[in-house]
């Protein structure tokens, strides 16, 4: 249940700081709502999570290494996503993770906004590895450059080595070996369930808040 009724145009909420689109009308990225460090304001966290349900997206994906601002997208009604990241030592698993999380997402016609505390190298050179990994951009370069043009942002070295370790990523190694330690859970899960007598549970990316830490 939304914490506070907002009237008039503050009802429509205001937009993130540095807000932009990666793909149009599937995936954006902006600095933590409501501002980071000494610059954030419990009204304007609030108006901007506004801002983001009225605007249709389905999901904030939040890739902040504690939990700012979760309870406040429960406060708001707003659906999210945890996915803590400390840069290019996650490695490629929980890259491609995230990857086909947004993936999914986006193909099952989610809008998702992503953020960190700012708009920095760690969330775009995430975006620019995401190119690479899809293959809309395959050449590392390349997609380094579109990026840049899309966030108005120079990729520094943090940035480009979450593009290397992108470029690593053997997607379909990946994907087998985590359905396959999926479906064990799943099992696992299952048997237990079956064991003291309850119903089958499943949890969907797309119907739940899902935080994974490490």
């Amino acid at each position: 249940m939304a914490t506070q009724k907002l009237k008039g145009k503050w009802a429509l909420g205001i937009e993130p700081r540095n807000f932009k689109w990666v793909l149009r009308g599937q995936l954006a990225v902006c600095e933590r709502l409501g501002g980071y460090g000494d610059a954030h304001r419990r009204v304007r966290r609030q108006e901007e999570i506004i801002w983001s349900r009225v605007n249709g997206f389905d999901r904030i994906m939040s890739l902040i290494p504690n939990n700012a601002n979760l309870h406040n997208y429960d406060d708001e009604d707003v659906s999210w996503i945890h996915r803590p990241f400390r840069g290019p030592e996650d490695g490629e698993a929980f890259l491609n993770r995230v990857y086909s999380d947004i993936n999914m997402l986006t193909t099952q016609g989610f809008k998702i906004l992503m953020h960190r505390e700012e708009l920095g190298d760690h969330v775009s050179g995430l975006m620019a590895g995401y190119l690479v990994w899809t293959e809309m951009v395959p050449e590392q370069p390349k997609a380094i450059v579109a990026v840049e043009q899309l966030l108005s942002q120079q990729i520094g070295p943090i940035g480009r080595e979450i593009v290397a370790v992108a470029g690593r990523i053997d997607r379909d190694a990946m994907n087998a070996a985590a359905a396959e330690a999926a479906a064990q859970k799943a099992q696992e899960a299952k048997d237990a369930l079956a064991a003291d007598g309850a119903d089958d549970t499943v949890i969907d990316l797309a119907d739940e808040n899902i935080d994974l830490r490490d």
